[in-house]
């Protein structure tokens, strides 16, 4: 069936996103908003725009019957649920399809196994792909906890089976510590997705984050596009972004792309979705988590591949079969993302909110913006902080770099305070530079980071960090 009309389960940079790639292939587009977003850019864009509720996602982007009502209004032919609210619900997935919507995801089945972490993890142990140490099941009590930890060591990392973006997460160094943040774990995870069931795996010190990105069609075809490196994280959530990876040599690549493939094909996988791998050396990488829908990060493969991945979901939802195969794809030049989220970088990235009193992007040949600002607009405390993406391409890794330096210095955003300075700092560090880094790497230079503006006035870190610009005669 060729797709005429999608609504956008979404708002901000990725219903923007979905919206160009919908006028790129003449596609119609339906936003939806709520009291919030009344005005808000995505909600211009569209041909369309719904309005669904209140100002809290649980009164609006949350509400599967008013997201099938409006799909309903708008006759719309498919549902684009872009990342966060409902995309990984597999209640959601199903009630589309139920209702005679096309769902342009994975079924609600692949998402149902690959949601859960330990269903996944079992599936992936089936199938012989590399995991972490650890439990094989859910942990109900703290005995079971304590054997587990003292058969693969401390420290150890109690995870939440439904969980994602570092939520109910904790790590323990030794048994009283295990005692503690397991009940904490269980408590985050219940209150922020419904479900307290955890599990332990061994606790590596100084991880890298490596994920692949896979997409498969509805005929068997399954191919992999290559890594992202992940691993500039805080709170474990990503802040930087690059595709390739530089430490992952060809012979690992296709490994780690052969075992992103065997998962795929094991849950019956359709659309685009991520492998994620937590990694120590080029022999030692365990299988993380997937996530079952268009990660934040995806314009760096889209650089380095020369596809369009929103355009690559629509074909698969209305049943088109793949186009290329493996031996078609390879690795042309470096991409490096940032995301510009609403945050205080020098308060330990607590949200800042408020509005955008100045906007102006640089102009610059290679550099992609994905955002859905313009100055005048109020950024929220109602939703995720992440407000853009800026993203850099170049021949080389260091080329790559040097771009993506250059544009933060000529980027401004003033009102609020953003992850760019930080940016700037990751980008001018030698080891970031050098690719000597892990998960580590703000955690282990945050103090550094505070000590190049100590000395500074309040107007001067106001100036540095661009919640203020400088008068000009």
């Amino acid at each position: 069936m060729k797709i005429t009309k999608i609504l956008i389960d979404n708002r901000g940079e990725i219903a923007i996103r979905i919206i160009k790639t919908c006028k790129k292939l003449g596609i119609k587009s339906v936003a939806i908003y709520s009291e919030a977003d009344r005005y808000s850019q995505h909600t211009l864009l569209a041909d369309e725009a719904i309005y669904i509720g209140g100002v809290s996602s649980a009164e609006s982007y949350l509400v599967i019957d008013k997201i099938i009502d409006a799909a309903k209004k708008s006759q719309a032919d498919a549902i684009h649920p872009g990342y966060g609210f409902l995309s990984e619900k597999a209640a959601f997935a199903k009630r589309v399809k139920e209702e005679g919507i096309i769902f342009i995801g994975p079924s609600a089945e692949a998402i149902e196994i690959m949601g859960s972490k330990l269903e996944s993890k079992e599936l992936a142990k089936k199938i012989g792909v590399p995991l972490v140490p650890g439990s094989t099941g859910a942990i109900k009590t703290f005995e079971e906890a304590k054997k587990i930890a003292n058969e693969v060591g401390y420290p150890v990392l109690i995870k939440a089976s439904a969980g994602g973006g570092g939520k109910g997460m904790r790590v323990a160094n030794d048994e009283n510590e295990l005692k503690n943040n397991l009940e904490r774990a269980k408590s985050e995870a219940l209150n922020s997705f419904g479900d307290d069931t955890v599990f332990i795996e061994k606790y590596i010190t100084s991880p890298r984050h490596i994920e692949i990105q896979i997409l498969a069609d509805n005929f068997g075809n399954v191919v992999h596009l290559f890594e992202r490196e992940c691993s500039i994280q805080r709170r474990h959530q990503k802040l930087v972004e690059e595709a390739p990876s530089v430490v992952v040599n060809e012979a690992t690549r296709e490994k780690m792309g052969n075992y992103a493939i065997a998962l795929a094909k094991a849950c019956n996988y359709t659309g685009v979705g991520t492998i994620e791998f937590v990694w120590e050396n080029e022999n030692s990488f365990y299988f993380l988590e997937m996530n079952t829908r268009l990660q934040v990060e995806h314009p760096v493969t889209e650089f380095i591949t020369g596809l369009d991945l929103v355009e690559q979901q629509i074909k698969v939802a209305q049943n088109e079969e793949m186009s290329f195969s493996q031996n078609d794809l390879k690795i042309t030049g470096h991409a490096i993302e940032l995301r510009i989220c609403a945050e205080n970088v020098f308060q330990n990235f607590l949200p800042s909110t408020g509005q955008i009193l100045d906007y102006v992007k640089p102009t610059m040949e290679n550099i992609r913006f994905d955002d859905g600002l313009v100055a005048g607009d109020y950024v929220h405390r109602y939703y995720d902080p992440m407000i853009g993406k800026l993203i850099a391409y170049a021949a080389t890794r260091e080329k790559a770099i040097e771009l993506i330096a250059q544009a933060i210095d000529n980027y401004i955003i003033t009102g609020i305070y953003t992850t760019l300075p930080y940016g700037k700092y990751v980008f001018t560090h030698p080891d970031f530079i050098a690719g000597n880094f892990s998960t580590k790497f703000i955690e282990q230079n945050y103090t550094h980071f505070l000590d190049t503006f100590t000395g500074k006035s309040e107007i001067e870190g106001q100036l540095a960090c661009g919640i203020i610009k400088q008068e000009t005669e």
